[in-house]
């Protein structure tokens, strides 16, 4: 009984990791329009190095992880009645280490395979019309509200008689609002959501149930133009709730109440092409990851067929 306490209390560990890459999204300008039948596909990579915060709610002490986190994205702007919307899909693949003393007993472990994969609709509600290339080009942003939609599927790598698994094996929703408001060379983004969670039916040799309560999201950006699309973006955001059940039982001290900070920069190279940087760290951690996380990405873009 005791052993099993230790695994199960492991478990935990890479739990909260995969909830912590959820929640900890920092996505400046998400709300800015492009013209109808733009297109982009993007590779980025994230680096994860940090500990994992239990506030003495399991017997782990000394939990740390390292992740790299490759991910290709697809993008696609259209009418939606008369407004600008786009479609967005992304395939994350995670190799991962982690490391930390269970009960008294250090125990490492090493994963690689696919994560969930995660699809996202966003429509413009106010300012944002549905637009052409000429149109848009001579169309000046001021206030833009948009909402959006992301579902997460149980897509990624799972097996119930395993403790450790890539894949959460539930649905992930997260309905949002969001703002964007320029003055002149400034660009200010602010959102709101909510993730919901369905129940893991199947959590460690499928006769366990694991849920998790709503997290509330809210995030912040303040970005800057240095020239047409060469920016730079100062990021925050803050997220509470998630606590966790395990077969009907509510543990209150796995509640988040999270933040964190930094920066992104985004760097034109052609007409097409164009990279994007960004760095971030937990600046309020209570429960769950508290990670450096640099990530690294290359996007082509196009409209209609690629030239």
């Amino acid at each position: 009984m005791q052993c099993c306490k230790k695994f199960g209390a492991f478990a935990v560990f890479f739990l909260a990791f995969a909830s912590a890459c959820w929640t900890q999204d920092l996505a400046p300008r998400a709300y800015i329009i492009t013209p109808i039948h733009t297109n982009a596909v993007t590779v980025a990579s994230s680096f994860l190095d940090g500990q994992l915060l239990f506030d003495g709610s399991i017997p782990i002490t000394g939990a740390k992880a390292k992740a790299a986190v490759p991910v290709v994205s697809l993008f696609h702007s259209f009418r939606f009645f008369g407004r600008t919307a786009n479609f967005a899909a992304s395939l994350p693949y995670g190799v991962m280490h982690f490391r930390g003393t269970v009960a008294d007993v250090e125990r490492t472990a090493d994963r690689s395979g696919l994560l969930d994969s995660s699809f996202r609709l966003s429509v413009n509600l106010k300012g944002g019309p549905a637009m052409d290339i000429r149109d848009y080009a001579k169309w000046r942003q001021k206030l833009i509200i948009g909402a959006s939609i992301r579902v997460v599927p149980p897509t990624g790598q799972y097996d119930p008689t395993k403790l450790v698994n890539l894949g959460a094996n539930r649905w992930s929703f997260k309905p949002e609002v969001g703002l964007s408001r320029r003055w002149g060379y400034w660009v200010l983004d602010t959102y709101a959501g909510v993730w919901f969670h369905t129940t893991n039916h199947d959590f460690f040799t499928g006769t366990n149930s694991q849920s998790q309560s709503p997290i509330f999201a809210f995030e912040g950006h303040l970005s800057y133009d240095v020239k047409p699309r060469l920016w730079a973006s100062l990021d925050g955001n803050f997220w509470v709730g998630g606590t966790t059940t395990l077969n009907g039982v509510e543990n209150p001290s796995t509640q988040q109440r999270n933040s964190r900070v930094g920066g992104t920069m985004s760097v034109p190279i052609t007409q097409h092409q164009s990279f994007k940087f960004s760095y971030n760290y937990g600046a309020y951690i209570k429960y769950g990851g508290n990670f450096h996380n640099v990530s690294v990405g290359w996007q082509y873009s196009w409209r209609g067929r690629p030239n």
